[in-house]
């Protein structure tokens, strides 16, 4: 064993690709991971006793411009699109400078709070700090647009930033705000660069009262905000149905929210094997939808990541938080399943496989939580719970 190398054993490791290992040992070279083991080490270690250690967390869905504020953007059971509309009244109030100084602060955050990776959500331009080592970012250039104008403008803007920033990828916005041409062109442009591509999906009933009918509450504040273009909206046929087989054609896609898809919708998503559902638990409650189908989507066998949002809809960046609120309202989810939404489902849709799981390989971004027990079904639930350092 040479003396560049460091063993470090512990009660539990949680690799989160297998089973957990009890009395385990993991060897690195200060970055990846080289070996890991159970029993006797392979040569002297450092001892870490009564704790687990595992993957630092990845937040696959965030929006870091908003990172300087203090509480979200109105009160708690706030209708999307009204909340919608007051967002776009907050940013009129940014400038780039307030915005590169809350990106730093979300990224300080995120690694406080043992994140090793984000998902972050675009709007360019945006000016992100050169990568510390603690946090690394993949960038969604976010596409929006219902004129023609606005969308091409948006685009070109993306093009330029996928093409010559590394870790880019590329964000329509959402079905009420990107036409279906802007969609496809976004793909494409995904498919050319071989990046993922994230959208918010079936975040409101009222998404798809607009894409199927035209009208409603999304219909009027798109009017009162001024951005309405007739003959968009509505789709037709089964708009969600429609928007999937969209976002197949991309090399990844993150379908972010998700909160109002249904059956059907679901059964069309679980053919897809290079397609993630991104659940944003405390957003979901803070907007007080019905509960989520992540149950249904895990039995399905559907890869589901975890999400913070922004702090524009949650009080902060800790992706803990989502860990833990859906370990005390979502008890029809088993507690490995929620370890691999924080950590290897998200790191997978964002395209990095040495990130999420603790394996040969991979880099040793990892976290370690109190852990006295000898069961192996209680050292998940506990080191879910635990405090991470």
């Amino acid at each position: 064993m040479t003396s560049s190398t460091t063993v470090t054993t512990a009660r539990w490791i949680l690799t989160v690709s297998g089973p957990p290992i009890y009395r385990g040992w993991i060897r690195t070279d200060g970055q990846q991971i080289l070996e890991v083991g159970s029993g006797k080490p392979p040569s002297a270690a450092v001892d870490l006793g009564d704790v687990a250690i595992l993957p630092q967390w990845v937040n696959a869905h965030t929006h870091l411009e908003f990172s300087d504020l203090q509480k979200p953007i109105g009160e708690a059971g706030i209708a999307l699109w009204d909340w919608i509309g007051q967002v776009v009244e907050a940013r009129k109030g940014s400038n780039a400078d307030r915005k590169a100084k809350a990106i730093s602060a979300g990224i300080a955050e995120s690694a406080a709070a043992k994140v090793c990776l984000v998902g972050e959500i675009s709007t360019l331009p945006c000016e992100y700090p050169k990568s510390d080592q603690a946090v690394e970012w993949v960038a969604f250039a976010e596409t929006i647009g219902l004129s023609p104008s606005r969308s091409a403008e948006r685009f070109a803007t993306a093009s330029e930033y996928v093409a010559h920033v590394q870790n880019a990828a590329v964000s329509p916005h959402a079905p009420y705000s990107s036409t279906p041409e802007l969609i496809d062109r976004s793909i494409q442009l995904a498919t050319r660069y071989g990046c993922p591509v994230a959208m918010h999906v079936a975040e409101s009933p009222a998404e798809r009262e607009l894409l199927c009918t035209g009208s409603g509450p999304f219909a009027d504040r798109l009017k009162a905000m001024g951005v309405w273009q007739q003959g968009v909206f509505p789709w037709g046929g089964e708009p969600f149905e429609e928007l999937i087989h969209r976002l197949a054609k991309a090399p990844r896609s993150l379908l972010v929210h998700g909160n109002d898809l249904r059956s059907n919708e679901l059964d069309k998503i679980a053919r897809h094997s290079n397609m993630t559902v991104v659940y944003c638990p405390r957003t979901h409650a803070f907007f007080g939808y019905t509960p989520h189908p992540v149950a249904e989507l895990l039995r399905r066998g559907v890869p589901v990541a975890l999400g913070t949002d922004s702090r524009a809809s949650n009080p902060d960046l800790d992706l803990g938080g989502e860990v833990r609120y859906l370990l005390e309202h979502r008890q029809d989810i088993d507690p490995a399943d929620v370890l691999r939404m924080a950590t290897l489902h998200g790191a997978n849709a964002l395209g990095r496989k040495d990130l999420g799981r603790i394996e040969v390989g991979c880099l040793a971004k990892l976290a370690v939580v109190e852990s006295t027990t000898t069961e192996a079904d209680e050292v998940i639930p506990s080191s879910l719970i635990g405090h991470r350092r």
